[in-house]
């Protein structure tokens, strides 16, 4: 009997390779963290992965008891409170399929959706909107915030199977500007 060592070789490298890198999974509950310019991390929810096939099911759940009650622009809102900024989470109004794929995070994006402003506005401006780009990481999902006008969704889409923010209507937000630097899941 003879053994291709070489081939095995290669073979296990590659397993081990991608094991680490996809050590990660969309399975099961994962918790949601917003990171501050100070490297601080808030646990502000938790997200409920269920794989089907292609797709994977998810349900987020708010940690509310991290959120104060803010009533902006003849609104409820739920919002982290910091000295220089609010932020407030924006719930997605409509019907919509709550599945991703490790092709696309779209919906679960537009589920996390927030708008920010100052302590001493007292309205919601819905232009100063954020919404986190999610990529994988060996971690888990990293969120970079981007600059969105919530008035978009103001009205309701003409497909609701269709996310409505793509990559036109999303402006990456520059490093510093922004109370929170970054969305993590993990």
């Amino acid at each position: 009997m003879k053994f291709n060592f070489t081939g095995v070789g290669i073979t296990l490298v590659c397993l081990m390779l991608s094991s680490s890198v996809w050590a990660w999974e969309l399975n099961g509950e994962k918790n949601i963290f917003l990171i501050d310019q100070a490297g601080e991390k808030i646990q502000i929810g938790s997200v409920l992965f269920q794989p089907n096939g292609q797709e994977t099911s998810f349900d987020i759940h708010w940690n509310h008891a991290k959120m104060k009650d803010y009533f902006l622009s003849m609104r409820e809102f739920k919002c982290l409170d910091g000295k220089t900024e609010v932020q407030c989470q924006v719930p997605y109004p409509y019907k919509s399929p709550k599945t991703i794929s490790t092709r696309s995070y779209d919906w679960l994006e537009h589920y996390m959706l927030f708008l920010y402003k100052s302590p001493e506005n007292f309205g919601a401006k819905m232009w100063n909107g954020m919404y986190y780009k999610l990529a994988l990481t060996e971690e888990g999902l990293k969120g970079t915030p981007y600059a969105v006008d919530l008035n978009a969704i103001a009205a309701p889409p003409d497909h609701f199977d269709m996310p409505p923010f793509g990559n036109e209507d999303r402006t990456l937000i520059p490093e510093g500007a922004r109370w929170f630097k970054q969305l993590l899941i993990e």
